[in-house]
C-alpha cells in the first residue's frame, strides 16, 4: 500500500484539558465522512486528533500487508515516527498474516494511555475489516482460477498435451515463471515443460533449467520433496517448488518464480500447492489412460487376424476402425479361415457392448467358430452351438455373417454360401458399378433358441466384389444424419474395378471422415473380390 505524505504540521504544546471532551472528539472522527474515502485519510485524521488531545509530538501508524513489502507508512500526525524510533508502541487488533502498530511520542499520562488505545483499536478493526474484504476477494478469485485449472486440465487425457499445458496454467497467475520436472522411476528429475509471462525470456529459462534440474536433486531438497514438502527455489532464484504427488506416488516437482520485486499474494502457496494437487492427479490420469490405450490396442490386435492367407483367385481386404480414442475394446470382429472341404470360411460378427466383457466375448466367437469348422461341423450347426453357447455364458448377444467361398468350380465364378444371424445384409458391387443386396436376414445369436438362418447363394462373376460391414459404418453419425446403407453404396459404385485392399480401405476412410467427431461404435470392413479372369 503506498505511503501517504509525512504531515509537517507544528506538535502542538499543550494537551487537551477535559479527557471525556477528547474521547468524544476522536469518536466523531467518521470514516464515512473522510474526504478522500480511503483508510489513509481517516487514519491521518484520527492521528491528529489524538495528537491535539494528547500533546503529541508525532503519531504514525506502520502496516505490514504480508505481501513482502514490510511494513508500510498507513497515516502519521506531527513530527514521522520510524519503527527503529523510541516511541511507545500499541499493536494494532488486526489478525495474522497482517501486522500493524501504532507509534506514539507523547507524555506518558494514564488519559493517554487510555486515548492511545482507542485510536489503536478504531484503526485496527478498520484495517481489520479491509484484511477480511481483500482476503474474501483473493479466495473468490482462487476458486475461480481453481475451477478454470480443473476444467482445461480435465479436457485432455493426452500425457504430452496435459505436461505441456500446466506450466501455462500457472503463469502468469501463480508467478512470472514455470518449470515441470517429471519423476523418472529411478528418482531422477526430467525437464517436462516450461512457461514464461515474457516469451523473450524463454532463452534465459531454457538456460537455467539444467541448473535447476541439478539443484533440485541435491540431498536436502531432494529428500524434502520426497517427503512432500515445499522447498525454496536455489541458485538466488525467488519463488517454491512444490512436489507433485498422486494416489500416493511422487510423480515430480512444479516450480514456480517470480520476480524479486513483485508482490506477493499471502494466500499464493496454498493455492500452489492447490493446483499441484490437481496437476499430479490429472498427469496421473493422463499416464493411467494412455496405459489402458495400448492395453485395449494389444487386446484389440490379439482379437483380429494378424495377417489373412492369401487365396488363388480371391482378392481380399479387411479394415477396422475403432470406436474414437477411448480406452474400452469394441465388440467387432472379422476372420479368414480354411474349410476341411477346401472352402474358404469368412466371418464377420459385431457383439454387443464394450470393454472387457464384450472382448471375451468376441474371443470366445473366433475360437469356437475356429475350432468347430476345423472340426468339420456343418455351418448351420455351427451356428446353433453358438447360440446356446452365448444363451448360456453370457448376457450378450451377436450378429453374425458367415460365408463359404468356394473357388474350385471349372469356371472363373465363385460360389458362396451366405448365412445372415442377425446381421446386415452385404453388398455386391458388379463390374460395371451396379450395387445390390444379398443374402437373408436370420435371427442374432444369443437371443433366442432356436436360432433361424437360412443360407443364400450367390455367385461372383470375374470383378464382383462381395463387401461385409458392422452397424459402425451404417451407424456413424454427423448430426442428426446418419451414414447409412445407401450412402455406402453410392461411395462403392465408383470403386468398381479396384481390388479389394483398396475398395475395404476406401469405404473406411469415407465413413471416418464422414463427421468431425470421433466415432461412436468400432467399425469393420470386409471385402472379398473374384479375381480370375474369364
Amino acid at each position: 500500500m503506498p505511503n501517504r505524505a509525512l504531515d509537517d504540521r507544528p506538535t502542538p504544546a499543550e494537551p487537551t484539558a477535559d479527557p471525556l471532551a477528547a474521547v468524544d472528539a476522536l469518536l466523531d472522527v467518521d470514516p464515512a465522512t473522510d474526504e478522500t474515502g480511503t483508510l489513509h485519510g481517516f487514519t491521518g485524521q484520527l492521528l491528529r486528533t489524538l495528537g491535539d488531545a494528547i500533546g503529541a509530538h508525532g503519531c504514525s501508524v506502520w502496516v505490514d500487508h504480508a505481501d513482502g513489502h514490510g511494513h508500510q507508512l498507513l497515516g502519521t500526525s506531527g513530527k514521522p515516527l520510524r519503527r527503529t524510533s523510541a516511541a511507545r508502541r500499541v499493536p494494532l487488533p488486526v489478525s495474522l498474516p497482517w501486522s500493524a502498530e501504532l507509534l506514539v511520542s507523547a507524555p506518558d499520562t494514564p488519559a493517554a494511555h487510555t486515548l492511545t488505545r482507542l485510536v489503536a483499536q478504531r484503526i485496527g478493526l478498520l484495517l481489520e475489516r479491509q484484511r477480511l474484504r481483500e482476503s474474501d476477494r483473493r479466495r473468490q478469485t482462487s476458486l475461480a482460477f481453481l475451477a478454470e485449472v480443473s476444467e482445461l486440465l480435465a479436457q485432455s487425457l493426452d500425457l504430452t498435451l496435459t505436461l505441456a499445458l500446466i506450466p501455462r496454467l500457472v503463469v502468469p497467475r501463480l508467478g512470472t515463471w514455470c518449470t515441470l520436472h517429471r519423476a523418472t522411476p529411478g528418482r531422477r528429475l526430467e525437464p517436462a515443460a516450461a512457461a514464461h509471462a515474457d516469451e523473450a525470456m524463454t532463452p534465459w529459462l531454457d538456460s537455467i533449467t539444467a541448473d535447476l534440474t541439478r539443484a533440485l536433486q541435491a540431498p536436502a531438497p531432494a529428500e524434502a520433496l520426497l517427503t512432500g514438502k515445499n522447498v525454496p527455489l536455489p541458485n538466488n532464484l525467488s519463488g517454491i517448488a512444490v512436489p507433485l504427488f498422486a494416489r500416493g506416488v511422487w510423480l515430480g516437482v512444479l516450480s514456480i518464480g517470480r520476480d524479486m520485486d513483485s508482490p506477493r499474494d499471502p494466500d499464493e502457496i496454498p493455492v500452489a500447492e492447490e493446483v499441484a494437487r490437481r496437476c499430479a492427479l490429472a498427469m496421473d490420469n493422463a499416464r493411467i489412460h494412455e496405459e489402458r490405450l495400448t492395453v485395449s490396442h494389444t487386446l484389440q490386435q490379439a482379437l483380429l487376424p494378424a495377417k489373412l492367407p492369401m487365396i488363388p483367385g480371391l482378392g481380399i481386404g479387411a479394415e477396422y476402425a475403432p470406436a474414437g480414442r477411448g480406452v474400452e475394446v469394441g465388440g467387432d470382429l472379422y476372420d479368414l479361415m480354411p474349410m476341411p472341404d477346401g472352402r474358404w470360411l469368412l466371418v464377420v460378427g459385431d457383439v454387443s457392448g464394450k470393454g472387457v466383457p464384450a472382448a471375451a466375448v468376441t474371443g470366445l466367437i473366433r475360437e469356437v467358430i475356429r475350432v468347430l469348422v476345423k472340426d468339420g461341423r456343418p455351418l448351420p450347426s455351427v451356428l446353433a452351438t453358438l447360440n446356446e453357447t452365448l444363451s448360456e455364458r453370457s448376457e450378450r448377444y451377436c450378429t453374425l455373417a458367415l460365408a463359404a467361398v468356394d473357388t474350385r468350380g471349372p469356371g472363373p465364378d465363385v460360389e458362396v454360401t451366405l448365412y445372415l444371424a442377425g446381421h446386415d445384409r452385404p453388398l455386391v458391387l458388379h463390374a460395371d458399378g451396379r450395387v445390390s443386396s444379398a443374402g437373408r436376414w436370420g435371427t442374432a445369436l444369443g437371443l433366442v433358441s432356436p436360432v433361424t438362418c437360412q443360407p443364400a447363394r450367390l455367385v461372383l462373376h470375374p470383378g464382383e466384389t462381395l463387401v461385409f460391414f458392422t452397424d459402425g459404418v451404417t451407424e456413424r453419425r454427423n448430426g442428426q444424419e446418419f451414414f447409412g446403407t445407401q450412402r455406402l453404396a453410392q461411395r462403392l459404385t465408383y470403386l468398381a474395378g479396384h481390388p479389394a485392399d483398396v475398395i475395404a480401405a476406401r469405404l473406411r476412410t469415407a465413413a471416418v471422415e464422414f463427421s468431425a467427431d470421433q466415432p461412436r461404435d468400432d467399425m469393420a470392413i470386409m471385402a472379398v473380390r473374384n479375381d480370375m479372369t474369364s
